[in-house]
């Protein structure tokens, strides 16, 4: 655990532009011409911000293909190629992200609420297909505010692999429902969902009013409960034969966390992680009752929260108090008052015991990378030693096959010793 000064130093990215991000992504959240994005770029800055609007219906929230209101959005950037469900013949978006890139802008796709996954499909695209920029200051970003999770457990390190995971960065405020929706099955919130995303509609009469949200909250935060606590089990190796059935007869969301991501306290404070096992298990343990007697205001407070993103960025980009959760197994696993920032969100002991889970697991994935990369180096000196030898035996007009099979020299011996090892 340690902290900077400015948050940027944490996810490399200049806190103006964060700024402008969020600016840029409430904008097209509250937007009413209908375009599916906004353009922020001018020949004096050196970005170029491609901030999505979201969708209010639940079809668009929870499709197992692209949704018809996405395949149309996303048709502006994304040619037939990518995918089977996406036609587009040329494209406006495509055009001003690659005339962006040819005047060396750094390209940024930020969104909120379901913006975010427009912009998160927009930047995989991007990282896809657009050549990679030479200079690290141009590197792409994507930037999101109260966006539901996108992918399952795959995600991760997919984007691991190919070292993009550093370039998406979300943020999550403690209360907000919105990045907790993904972990319910649609059969289990389906009716609910719909009247909860027209307070987030702005162009629903029922936006932004008070509305009793008590059933759907803990509807969620059940299924939340489920899925972080299968995860938890898992990370500390839990044999357990009921661990394994359990799915059987509990639908469970598959929907991962994935990126960098930064939790608002709710006291000015900001804590970022990178591990997705530990987002997880954060996603379900911050919202947390400390009774039922708050049911009703938490439940209300997820809410209104998701519509605070450009208010609490701002105070929170003013006190410059911000930790990052870097050595999860070293966690105390009570609250101290040591740490100011993981008290203020709450954090139980389960909680606490679960992100070392987190930490361990990483460090053992680590550890057994590491492993893996010292067989890869001794087995291609093996081969470059064999490469060596065949060269050798046709040099002597020799098959290296038949000179191995005769070991007539001690190279030949030494071959056999290289195969076998």
């Amino acid at each position: 655990m340690s902290a900077a000064t400015v948050l940027g130093g944490y996810i490399g990215i200049e806190e103006v532009l964060i700024k402008k991000a969020c600016s840029m992504a409430m904008k097209a959240h509250n937007h009413k011409s209908g375009k599916p994005y906004i353009l922020e770029k001018s020949r004096s800055s050196p970005d170029a911000i491609f901030s999505f609007a979201g969708s209010w219906s639940v079809d668009d929230w929870f499709a197992g293909i692209l949704s018809a209101k996405q395949r149309s959005i996303l048709s502006s950037f994304i040619r037939s190629e990518v995918s089977a469900t996406i036609k587009s013949p040329s494209s406006t978006g495509r055009f001003y992200v690659e005339k962006a890139v040819a005047e060396k802008k750094r390209v940024v796709f930020t969104g909120h609420s379901s913006g975010g996954p427009m912009a998160i499909l927009a930047m995989l695209w991007f990282l896809e297909h657009c050549p990679k920029p030479e200079n690290d200051q141009i590197h792409p970003r994507c930037v999101t505010f109260g966006s539901p999770l996108v992918g399952d457990r795959i995600f991760p390190h997919a984007l691991n692999r190919e070292n993009w995971s550093c370039y998406f960065i979300h943020f999550v405020m403690k209360y907000d429902i919105v990045p907790r929706i993904s972990l319910a099955p649609l059969s289990s919130i389906e009716k609910e969902l719909q009247p909860i995303l027209q307070f987030f509609n702005p162009k629903s009469p029922y936006f932004g009013k008070t509305m009793d949200a008590s059933d759907f909250y803990v509807n969620v935060m059940w299924n939340a409960s489920s899925v972080a606590s299968h995860a938890a089990c898992n990370l500390m190796g839990y044999t357990n034969l009921l661990l394994e059935t359990v799915t059987s007869f509990i639908e469970l969301s598959p929907y991962r966390p994935f990126g960098s991501y930064v939790f608002f306290t709710g006291n000015g404070e900001l804590v970022v992680v990178e591990n997705p096992d530990a987002v997880l298990q954060l996603l379900f343990y911050c919202p947390q009752l400390s009774s039922e007697t708050e049911l009703a205001v938490i439940a209300n407070k997820s809410l209104a929260d998701h519509l605070m993103y450009e208010n609490e960025l701002k105070e929170c980009l003013q006190m410059q108090s911000v930790v990052s959760l870097d050595c999860l197994e070293e966690l105390p696993l009570s609250s101290d008052g040591s740490n100011r920032a993981l008290d203020d969100l709450g954090l139980s002991t389960s909680a606490r015991l679960s992100l070392c889970a987190a930490g361990e697991w990483e460090k053992q994935k680590k550890r057994n990378e590491d492993k893996i990369n010292g067989y890869v180096k001794k087995i291609e000196e093996g081969l470059g030693w064999l490469k060596q030898y065949q060269d050798k035996c046709e040099a002597r007009k020799v098959g290296y096959y038949d000179s191995f099979k005769l070991s007539n020299m001690a190279e030949d011996f030494q071959a056999n010793v290289k195969g076998s090892s």
